[in-house]
């Protein structure tokens, strides 16, 4: 499974009124591993950021004058993400964005190139109800090192966001079990046929049967002799 850990920064917070993207940051997972593959992009939006968002990422618009426009890294970031799950905090957020962009290109939006999105805030808001759960706070929460994150910066955002996932989703390893020769390819894989498995039976001795009985009648007893067993006979 290939996942891509995804954050941006804008000018601001409306994409339909004229904000733009103006930092991406990729952070790539093949079967819950990181695999040192990563994308960051600064974006010359052509606009100032609101005073707000610039206090936020302190990213200011003399350095992004000699950046890229969007239309310059549409194909580096489609390529990156391709055919892959985007795992985003506040998901709505940042696709508005990135979709913006590409409709302003011509292009359809980012869904249609990867295989699906997963909005890790609504996953914190269903497992931990009722408590703050920003990406700070849920670092604090499962234990993951925020203390480089004086300001925020897509690239730095987005390997947080693979650890606080990670953690979040580590009962879910099952998850793994795709194929184990995935990751070595032409692996000798040893099936197994149950059905010549001889499985032992072992029978209840005396005392645990009477032991048994003892529950049944209490069950029974408590029930009013409606119990099923009771029934069926």
């Amino acid at each position: 499974m290939r996942q891509i850990f995804l954050d941006t920064e804008t000018t601001g917070l409306y994409p339909d009124q004229g904000d733009r993207v103006i930092e991406i940051g990729c952070v790539e997972l093949v079967n819950r591993k990181l695999t040192g593959r990563t994308l960051h992009l600064y974006v010359n939006p052509q606009r100032d950021s609101h005073e707000d968002a610039l206090r936020v990422h302190g990213i200011t618009t003399e350095f992004l004058s000699d950046k890229p426009l969007f239309a310059a890294v549409a194909d580096e970031l489609l390529e990156f993400v391709s055919d892959a799950e985007l795992i985003i905090h506040n998901a709505p957020f940042d696709l508005g964005f990135l979709n913006k962009e590409l409709s302003l290109l011509g292009r359809p939006p980012l869904k249609d190139f990867v295989s699906g999105v997963r909005d890790t805030l609504a996953m914190a808001k269903e497992m931990f109800p009722g408590k703050r759960n920003s990406l700070d706070a849920l670092c604090a929460r499962l234990e993951v090192d925020n203390s480089g994150r004086t300001l925020h910066g897509a690239l730095l955002d987005a390997e947080l966001l693979a650890d606080v996932y990670i953690n979040m989703t580590r009962g879910q390893d099952a998850l793994l079990m795709e194929s184990a020769t995935q990751d070595a390819p032409g692996r000798a894989v040893e099936h197994v046929d149950l059905l010549r498995l001889a499985l032992p039976v072992i029978s209840a001795n005396e005392q645990e049967l009477a032991a048994h009985a003892v529950v049944l009648a209490e069950l029974d007893k408590s029930s009013g002799a409606k119990t099923t067993w009771r029934q069926s006979a």
